[in-house]
């Protein structure tokens, strides 16, 4: 697993350093990825701040000039929650607008522009969530595009722990390096331009939740009790397992046959284990199925309903 916080907490100097590992070609004719050039992004904001500096090819402490770039309507995964679960990746997409002056080229080889996810403090980060290409731009005017990208949440990668179930909240950057080399040993970061935006929206991220249901016995004498078990489960992000989720409301529900609507008979609470367990009286055929609503860190989930045939 991979703990990114670490590295939110380097030094700029120190931070820059990293990027002497060159990464795949990246679209847009980039040739670093963005976790190499986030670690720049990050240290640049820093040296904003004043917390941090560059060493200049002078030898004298130099921080990266301000661009006149702005970021607004940021949307990730349409405003949706983003529900990550112990193995997958998911990757979501991510629409924005920078708006910049005539002196800036947000298209150019050497300018690296992005919007991603960061969790606590927009200064150093606890983590943070980028994608796997860079932003396609076009232009609506010499000054505005409208862009589009993707962030990506690989469980086993990117996520430190359960307390990544939480509000995350969006950043932008763009970094010009003015034809310098990002690999150099003697870059004047004097003249790197900078713009940063922190807080441009918020996403949840949630733990992906599994629920299962079972109705028995099949089939059944009308009038008789029909015993519901199931289990919900959600995923556990210190372990990359899924556990019961325990304590929590689920309504029983049922459809009749040949009816597309469920109608809710009863609310169950899960065990100690995350399991549900209750009964019910067969009345005609038609399908049982458990219901959550979800939490602010574990996504509604319904379960496949289960047909009993009621003779």
């Amino acid at each position: 697993m991979r703990i990114r916080a670490t590295v939110a907490a380097v030094s700029g100097a120190l931070a820059l350093s990293a990027l002497a590992v060159p990464a795949a070609q990246a679209t847009g004719g980039h040739s670093y990825s963005h976790d190499d050039v986030q670690k720049a992004a990050q240290a640049a904001r820093e040296a904003t701040d004043g917390k941090s500096a560059y060493t200049g090819s002078t030898g004298e402490d130099a921080e990266p000039y301000p661009l006149d770039v702005t970021f607004s309507a940021v949307k990730v995964n349409n405003g949706k929650p983003i529900a990550v679960g112990v193995s997958n990746k998911v990757t979501v997409p991510v629409t924005f607008t920078v708006t910049h002056s005539e002196d800036v080229d947000i298209h150019a080889d050497d300018t690296y522009l992005d919007v991603e996810l960061y969790r606590g403090d927009y200064e150093t980060p606890d983590n943070w969530l980028v994608g796997p290409d860079w932003p396609v731009c076009h232009d609506v005017s010499a000054t505005k595009a409208n862009c589009t990208s993707t962030i990506e949440a690989d469980p086993t990668w990117d996520m430190v722990g359960n307390e990544d179930a939480t509000t995350w909240k969006a950043d932008g950057y763009l970094l010009d390096f003015n034809d310098q080399d990002p690999l150099g040993e003697d870059i004047d970061w004097s003249q790197v331009g900078f713009a940063g935006a922190d807080n441009l929206g918020s996403v949840k991220v949630q733990r992906y939740s599994k629920l299962t249901v079972n109705a028995a016995p099949e089939p059944v004498k009308k009038g008789r009790t029909v015993t519901v078990t199931g289990k919900l489960s959600r995923a556990n992000w210190d372990d990359f397992a899924y556990h019961g989720y325990t304590g929590q409301s689920v309504q029983l529900q049922f459809r009749k046959k040949n009816s597309d609507t469920y109608t809710t008979l009863k609310t169950v609470r899960t065990d100690g284990t995350g399991n549900l367990k209750t009964t019910t009286t067969a009345t005609v055929d038609g399908y049982f199925r458990y219901s959550f609503a979800g939490t602010s860190t574990t996504p509604a989930v319904k379960a496949t309903g289960d047909y009993v045939d009621v003779q």
